[in-house]
């Protein structure tokens, strides 16, 4: 990290509206985000922060520490496999925030001041469980059925696994155009066009407010849309080479297999981040950022401002001690900000 550090924000923000460009410019960091609930979830190398729109319209944002075990284990950090590692720890992360924000956008009362309850716990775990096993028996399992309908016994493996891979894609952009007409999936797809808005502008030294994302487009070659499109595609080599599968065991037998699936197209979403503009990586790139197109849509200011403030926080360097706060993002005013005390409880401090 360069020694030019962003301004910090929240309680003792001096201008939580701005970061220089210069700075963003220098900060050596990978920054990564998702849509949450009436709300972004940025993250970086050493935080991860959620800022949701509550009902009465401010901003609240919660702040982590975040580590990855690769970081502290550093010989996981081996291509194939920390891309299953990244995966674990997304979906874990991405839980979190998507609870948080899910109690925030609906809630009339802090969440900082109230726990969840067990059942709430279970509801989402339940959920999140339900999803998994649904997604894939509709772009796993229901493909296969499809594919032993539609190629005879006489073709070889390469030609039932380049339907059946077909299949899979056709499915899941179905899936998104049907889903994309849902009011509430609406919404945070917006917030997840004011996510890809807000990198792009960080990525380019803009300010960091929503005037500095405003230009940007809602596409990002690092987006996990596309990497979805890259695991479409990946498992379609992966598969020719398990052949045609003739019973259950053959099936279960590629379940095994979509972990090294999800650890090679996370190498190839990191290459197409990386070299987004290479002209020979330009076909490979072009289908995933169309899926995008589906995914995301034009956020208001109001939603950029959303975007902006958990980016902002978590490019805010903390003290040594620091583990999680959570407190409103407040824009410049004359007086000074005052913070509130602690949470006896959590170890919080909040900005009223």
């Amino acid at each position: 990290m360069s020694a030019s550090e962003p301004q910090p924000v929240g309680p003792a923000a001096a201008d939580p509206q701005h970061i220089e460009a210069t700075e963003a410019r220098q900060m050596d960091l990978a920054v990564g985000g998702q849509a949450l609930i009436e709300g972004v979830m940025m993250r970086s190398p050493a935080y991860m922060a959620m800022a949701v729109r509550t009902p009465d319209g401010r901003i609240v944002v919660r702040k982590k520490v975040f580590k990855s075990v690769m970081r502290k284990l550093p010989f996981l950090n081996i291509p194939v496999l920390r891309g299953g590692i990244h995966l674990i720890e997304s979906m874990a992360l991405g839980i979190d925030a998507l609870m948080f924000s899910a109690y925030q956008a609906i809630s009339e009362d802090r969440v900082d001041q109230k726990k969840s309850s067990f059942w709430d716990t279970v509801m989402m775990w339940g959920t999140i469980v339900f999803s998994f096993a649904l997604s894939m028996g509709l772009f796993f399992y229901v493909p296969i059925l499809l594919t032993d309908l539609v190629v005879a016994e006489s073709h070889g493996s390469l030609v039932w696994n380049v339907v059946d891979g077909l299949f899979r894609v056709t499915m899941f952009v179905v899936y998104l155009l049907l889903v994309s007409k849902l009011p509430d999936m609406a919404r945070v797809f917006e917030y997840h066009g004011a996510e890809h808005k807000s990198i792009h502008a960080f990525e380019n030294g803009k300010s960091l407010d929503a005037a500095g994302a405003r230009p940007f487009t809602t596409l990002h070659p690092r987006c996990g849309t596309s990497f979805l499109f890259f695991v479409m595609l990946i498992s379609i080599v992966v598969f020719s080479f398990l052949g045609r599968p003739e019973d259950i065991p053959d099936r279960l037998q590629r379940l095994a297999f979509v972990p090294v699936i999800g650890g090679l197209a996370y190498e190839a979403i990191k290459l197409s981040g990386k070299h987004a503009k290479a002209w020979f990586l330009q076909p490979v790139i072009f289908p995933g950022l169309m899926l995008q197109k589906i995914t995301t849509s034009e956020p208001d200011d109001e939603q950029l401002s959303v975007g902006m403030a958990a980016l902002r926080s978590v490019l805010t360097p903390e003290s040594d001690d620091f583990r999680e706060r959570i407190y409103y993002d407040l824009p410049q005013t004359d007086e000074p900000e005052t913070e509130a005390e602690p949470a006896a409880d959590a170890g919080l401090g909040e900005t009223a």
